[in-house]
């Protein structure tokens, strides 16, 4: 079951106690599922009885204990456990499934992934005053509302309805790709940086680390060619990669990062990476997988809101997610390649797929090298 599927078995869930005379509310269009906060447990958590809660005129942790059983007799979830206010902790039937269903899924959709209907034969007309930013903005607006089936349209003259903070002072001199961050990362009611900060490749530069991500995720998928292995979507495997404190030499200088990820150190050359976790210590599987499972409702809000400062935003979230798993998808030493790397490897091309598509969205440019 992938988190997309969890989703909608939670929103069958609430329809069915609606259905049955135990809520009355509107059953809403979507459920979020997220990795369970603190005090929770399982593999995902959702809040929606306490989204419900009030319309429904009950208590929040009466609502989730009217969802549980109907959550608990769903095919692929072992557990449901309410903690908190309200929370709903779910533990699915097996958690190799859920990597695998979801890996799957984007590998097949590729660029696509994410795209829905939510806007699908709707026009969005976009007025706009003749600035920098403001055509910026919407001309990534067009691009994120045909990903939900709409059509955007962009007018100048007033009433405007598209009126960003403007750029203090012209963004070309930072080149397409920097500029075109500088004016939609921030908020549209923040003033843009237009700075050389936008232009450092180090780990405070976010659109460094979103592109970085991408070059890095692609600099693998060659290693692993070379190496004779391709990626294929399966169970992620617990076994050590790398030894605590043994140096990395076997893999080439094309995959070794120039910034160090969290949880491994880099030379200041950065040809060789100091592991400082085996794969066991590889960050929460969660951690990664809900920024990619929660790519389809970031799409469809920067749609919807006429904000791709949102998009920018998760494509950050997403780069910070990958770039600590990366350092386990390479076999080390004398290991050889197996299905827990092959696995790796596409779970890391999928974070690839989303990041590249994210950036394209946004109008910049995804590096195969960096």
């Amino acid at each position: 079951m992938t988190p997309v599927e969890l989703s909608r078995t939670v929103l069958h869930a609430v329809r069915c106690a609606v259905d049955e005379g135990e809520l009355s509310v509107s059953v809403p269009e979507r459920v979020v599922v997220t990795e369970p906060g603190p005090g929770g447990c399982g593999d995902f958590a959702t809040n929606v009885a306490l989204q419900l809660a009030r319309p429904a005129g009950q208590p929040p942790r009466r609502v989730a204990e009217i969802l549980r059983p109907r959550l608990v007799g769903a095919d692929g979830i072992r557990d449901v456990v309410v903690t908190g206010p309200g929370f709903l902790n779910i533990s699915l039937d097996a958690q190799a499934d859920l990597v695998t269903g979801l890996v799957r899924e984007i590998r097949a959709r590729g660029a696509s992934y994410g795209h829905g209907d939510a806007l699908a034969g709707q026009v969005v007309a976009l007025r706009v005053p003749y600035e920098v930013r403001a055509e910026v903005v919407a001309d990534a607006v067009v691009r994120i509302v045909a990903t939900q089936g709409g059509r955007a349209t962009v007018e100048h003259g007033e009433p405007v309805d598209l009126r960003p903070v403007p750029a203090p002072e012209d963004p070309a001199p930072l080149g397409h790709d920097a500029s075109q961050w500088a004016l939609l990362h921030p908020a549209p009611h923040d003033r843009p940086r237009i700075t050389a900060d936008h232009l450092v490749q180090r780990e405070s530069n976010p659109l460094f680390r979103v592109r970085y991500a991408h070059a890095r995720v692609r600099s693998l998928s060659r290693s692993a060619a070379r190496l004779g292995f391709a990626a294929e979507p399966g169970p992620l495997d617990t076994s050590p990669s790398v030894d605590a404190g043994q140096t990395d030499t076997s893999r080439s200088a094309d995959t070794a990062p120039a910034i160090a990820a969290k949880g491994s150190h880099t030379t200041a050359k950065g040809s060789h990476t100091t592991a400082t976790s085996t794969s066991r210590d590889i960050p929460a599987i969660p951690t990664l997988l809900t920024p990619l499972a929660d790519h389809p409702r970031i799409l469809t809000a920067a749609a919807t809101h006429r904000a791709p400062d949102r998009l920018a935003r998760h494509l950050v979230t997403v780069a910070d997610a990958v770039l600590p798993f990366l350092p386990s998808v390479l076999p080390c030493g004398e290991e050889k390649p197996s299905a827990a790397h092959r696995a790796r490897l596409a779970l890391a091309e999928a974070a690839g797929t989303v990041l590249a598509g994210g950036l394209s969205l946004l109008g910049i440019d995804a590096p195969e090298h960096l």
